[in-house]
């Protein structure tokens, strides 16, 4: 993949828009009311146990409008898309890999999950812009940082956030501590990589990283 600059999304949906579609989608039962099932190896417990969540994209959606000025400083043209860097510095283990299939509105696992103990330090990836730092639903305390080719990295599940949103980062800057916030069956990192904001848009984290000289795994 190369490392280029992605055209910048359409204008994101209102909360309202937002609501609205997920309204309809519950009333087909395209998303379930209750968690989704979580199909990960039969011997890892530190899992997402969430699927499409409407607050969560609600918010990132309003935020990825407020935050675009950011965005647009932190990907000038003379700036490259940088280095890139591992979410964790402490040894972890694979409990969900991405593409797990499962009743997820995707059809499958939308990130990784690793598992850490609570409390253990997340990094950002590579630089960006810091668009979400909250609690939101189903995953839990989250930061999401929109990095300067255009991609989405998701960070959730946190027990703790140490950035703002607007906030500039860099590769490597720490951007909260491991938990299990939201629907987690215990303490993980569940970091996902999104081509664009909308859910569905989500790409393998591990290839992602490895093209980019971080490989994770």
């Amino acid at each position: 993949m190369d490392h280029h600059i992605a055209k910048a999304p359409d204008a994101p949906p209102t909360r309202r828009d937002a609501l609205r579609v997920a309204a309809g989608l519950l009333a087909v039962g395209a998303v379930p009311l209750t968690a989704p099932r979580a199909v990960a190896h039969s011997h890892d417990a530190d899992v997402c146990t969430g699927g499409y969540d409407v607050e969560f994209e609600a918010a990132l959606a309003e935020a990825a409008a407020q935050f675009q000025a950011e965005w647009d400083r932190a990907v000038a043209p003379e700036r490259p898309p940088g280095r890139y860097t591992l979410p964790l510095r402490r040894g972890f283990r694979v409990s969900a890999r991405y593409g797990v299939r499962g009743d997820w509105l995707a059809g499958h696992h939308t990130g990784i999950d690793l598992a850490v103990p609570t409390g253990t330090p997340v990094y950002a990836v590579a630089s960006g812009v810091v668009i979400l730092a909250r609690r939101s639903g189903a995953y839990g305390k989250a930061v999401t940082v929109r990095m300067r080719d255009g991609h989405y990295a998701v960070f959730a599940h946190l027990s703790r956030i140490k950035v703002r949103p607007g906030a500039t980062v860099r590769a490597g800057a720490r951007i909260g501590s491991s938990g299990a916030t939201g629907r987690a069956t215990g303490p993980h990192l569940h970091l996902e990589i999104r081509s664009r904001r909308r859910y569905g848009s989500d790409i393998d984290p591990v290839r992602y990283l490895a093209r980019r000289g971080a490989p994770l795994l």
